[in-house]
């Protein structure tokens, strides 16, 4: 690793697009005034973002490693940090980063910081890279009181991750990895915010327009007040649950989301229902997202249509709050069926860009030609 002799180290972030390009931008803003501090010696930093889809048609971290030595060997940058929202894999366990202190490189992958505070957990993450890479064990030269690998501070703020295997002729020096229930809950809900769930809203507006529509009508047939008057709390829950399950259901096998592989290890396996799991997750928010409106949709319209006397003659109940509720609750079931119908009329492609982030989606498609091929 090279260190500036005007006493400057730049460090490059360069992060895939989408996503990793954002947090990268966010952090560079106070990242080189936070390293200053934390170095505590007449040193400053300069950041630079790039963003490059270097994790393109490849998960492999060693390859990836290469990739990012190779690209740094053509600037002038004395660290490298890569940030990619792609979750990566070694040795059966989900790698969180990389590190090798003789090229000044790192691999982080984001996914396995969580779902929650995501910027805060990546900006630290970041600045005890850098520091460790600028460090005396890197350098040989002196750097900050305490500057050793990310032994300690990373593993006591972002638990359960720990040093994980490294191959002999890999270019990383030491790795980190999460594992166990709580690690793959932790890389499962930072699979699913890296996907963006609220973005499938928007993405299924001929299936939101069916829903609507359903719910409209529906809410005007006496039919439908009758059943809604007469239906329990239970079989409410049940219509939801029924309803959303049907539609998470339609969209995963008509978009074709299931993820599949040819692989018969353990490893592929695992990888294989992680994929599915963030799927079925981020398609049930953005579902969830989809019944909650139209069930607000639905409970104002009835407020302007229903005519107390009509209502109560037709179902022998008072009109009341909680009779708007019911009703709105029952046609909300009954309008998504008729969304799940209608998101039928949606491009695959449409749906795949709403529910999937844009790393994962070119992923996708590579899985997807080399199966055709």
């Amino acid at each position: 690793m090279r260190v500036s002799s005007r006493g400057v180290t730049v460090v490059a972030l360069l992060a895939d697009p989408d996503a990793p390009t954002e947090i990268a931008q966010r952090m560079a803003r106070m990242l080189p005034t936070r390293l200053a501090d934390k170095w505590g010696q007449e040193r400053r930093f300069e950041v630079e973002v790039v963003s490059e889809p270097f994790t393109a048609e490849t998960e492999d971290p060693p390859t990836l490693m290469r990739r990012i030595m190779d690209r740094g060997r053509e600037e002038n940058w004395d660290v490298v940090v890569a940030l990619t929202d792609l979750p990566l894999h070694s040795h059966g366990r989900n790698l969180v980063v990389d590190l090798s202190y003789e090229h000044g490189l790192a691999l982080l992958s984001l996914p396995p910081l969580g779902g929650f505070r995501l910027q805060t957990r990546a900006r630290q993450a970041v600045e005890e890279a850098v520091l460790s890479l600028a460090g005396p064990q890197a350098t040989g030269a002196e750097g900050p009181p305490g500057s050793q690998p990310l032994r300690g501070p990373f593993i006591g703020r972002l638990v359960p991750i720990h040093p994980g295997q490294v191959g002999e002729e890999e270019i990383a020096d030491f790795r980190y990895v999460v594992s166990g229930p709580g690690g793959y809950l932790r890389v499962l809900l930072g699979m699913v915010r890296a996907n963006r769930p609220w973005r499938l809203v928007p993405g299924l507006s001929k299936a939101l327009a069916a829903a609507l529509a359903t719910g409209a009508v529906a809410t005007m047939d006496s039919t439908v007040w009758s059943l809604a008057a007469s239906l329990s709390a239970p079989r409410l829950v049940i219509a939801m649950v029924g309803s959303v399950a049907l539609m998470i259901g339609w969209l995963i096998v008509d978009a074709d989301l299931w993820h599949r592989t040819d692989e018969v290890s353990p490893e592929a396996r695992k990888r294989a229902a992680l994929y599915n799991a963030s799927t079925v997750v981020t398609v049930g928010i953005g579902v969830l997202v989809c019944y909650v409106g139209l069930m607000v949709i639905n409970w104002v319209w009835a407020l302007f249509i229903l005519n107390d006397r009509l209502f109560a003659s037709m179902t022998r109940t008072p009109l009341h709050a909680t009779e708007y509720w019911t009703l709105s609750w029952f046609v909300s079931s009954v309008a998504t069926v008729a969304g799940a119908l209608g998101s039928g009329l949606e491009s695959d492609e449409t749906i795949r860009a709403a529910t999937y982030s844009k790393r994962e989606q070119e992923r996708r498609s590579v899985l997807r030609d080399n199966h055709g091929d």
